[in-house]
């Protein structure tokens, strides 16, 4: 297996040269999480996999409790499945404790504060309540507890990874927080190493080929973590070895594709979901890899799944103007590939 092998199957497993979901909740539940730090971005993030979707679709699966947007993992706004929210955060919570426990410590949040901040939400939002950022901000220093914007937001991140609170229906642009379990009530616990299993299969069905470094940059786990939940599942994946890396993939690998372009948003699965992006990045110089926001903090241009440029957008009342930076000259077909996946984009927006 090669490196241009290796896009190939990561398109195809990514949904995005063959999608086999119809729902935005079907497509976040195949990849076990989508980061959804920047909104729109996310919602274009699963758009992108559903040819023929709008924002409108994305909008009325999340307001529909399909979707639950929360931080489930690595301290980052993330899109869950309804049906999965409640497992990964049991299963992801003490990484996640660990990761802010310096930031705690800075803003002198001991877990007396914690837990009371965590009480004062709870009667805040009981009764199906969902409150803006600023109101809870309000209720919290009522309640003698300071929450200037690091405190508040260590606090929000703090209460969403123990369960309680989530991201509920959106007032106007503001996001607001409700009580999970009012929310999606909790089911039938998993046991950790059945999440554990389950979310490892999840992650090489989605993302693979990739690696265990890869996963556990992905999922905030260890590196421990992830071979144990890999010796788990292993029997359903085959692995390769591409320059000294050992790579995991379903066993069922698809064929190599025609042309294909994407405009990915920032974050975007297909590159935030790996520690190693030399793949998709390979051929770059480093001004064009700094450039790209290193895959990651740019919108970029993917034609036949390597970086090949960047975009931006800008909203008018009727229309979106869509510029596009190329890194290199393009085919005959690799423009037309490009200049689908722009009426795509505009499409998804009801702005074609």
């Amino acid at each position: 297996m090669t490196h241009s092998d290796l896009i190939q199957y990561r398109l195809h497993n990514q949904q995005l040269t063959q999608t086999t979901l119809a729902t935005p909740g079907e497509t976040v539940a195949w990849f076990g999480a989508v980061q959804g730090q920047e909104y729109a971005a996310g919602k274009w993030a699963l758009g992108n996999r559903l040819p023929g979707s709008t924002d409108a679709d994305i909008e009325q699966a999340i307001a529909d409790r399909t979707l639950i947007r929360t931080w489930p993992m690595r301290g980052t706004l993330h899109f869950v499945a309804a049906a999965d929210i409640h497992w990964i955060l049991e299963l992801n919570q003490p990484r996640s404790q660990n990761l802010y426990a310096s930031h705690f410590r800075q803003l002198e949040l001991s877990e007396t504060v914690i837990a009371k901040s965590k009480a004062v939400f709870e009667k805040a939002l009981l009764g199906g309540k969902h409150l803006t950022r600023s109101e809870l901000k309000t209720i919290l220093e009522q309640a003698g507890i300071p929450a200037h914007e690091n405190r508040l937001g260590f606090l929000l991140v703090r209460a969403s990874c123990d369960r309680l609170i989530c991201h509920g229906v959106r007032r106007g642009k503001e996001f607001t927080f409700t009580l999970l379990d009012e929310w999606i009530p909790a089911p039938k616990p998993l046991l950790r190493d059945e999440a554990l299993a389950e979310w490892t299969r999840r992650y090489f069905t989605s993302h693979g080929p990739a690696t265990l470094a890869d996963f556990s940059w992905w999922s905030g786990l260890t590196l421990t973590d992830a071979k144990a939940g890999m010796e788990m599942v292993k029997g359903g994946f085959v692995s390769e070895v591409i320059e000294g890396q050992t790579y995991w993939m379903p066993a069922s690998l698809p064929t190599t594709s025609a042309t294909t372009a994407y405009l990915l948003p920032v974050y975007d699965e297909y590159l935030v979901a790996y520690k190693d992006r030399s793949a998709p990045l390979g051929g770059l110089n480093p001004e064009q890899i700094a450039a790209s926001g290193n895959g990651i903090f740019s919108p970029v241009i993917v034609i036949d799944g390597r970086v090949a440029g960047t975009w931006r957008r800008t909203l008018k009342k009727n229309a979106v103007l869509l510029e596009t930076t190329l890194f290199h000259s393009l085919s005959a077909a690799q423009n037309q590939a490009l200049l689908d996946a722009q009426d795509r984009y505009r499409r998804f927006l009801g702005l074609a």
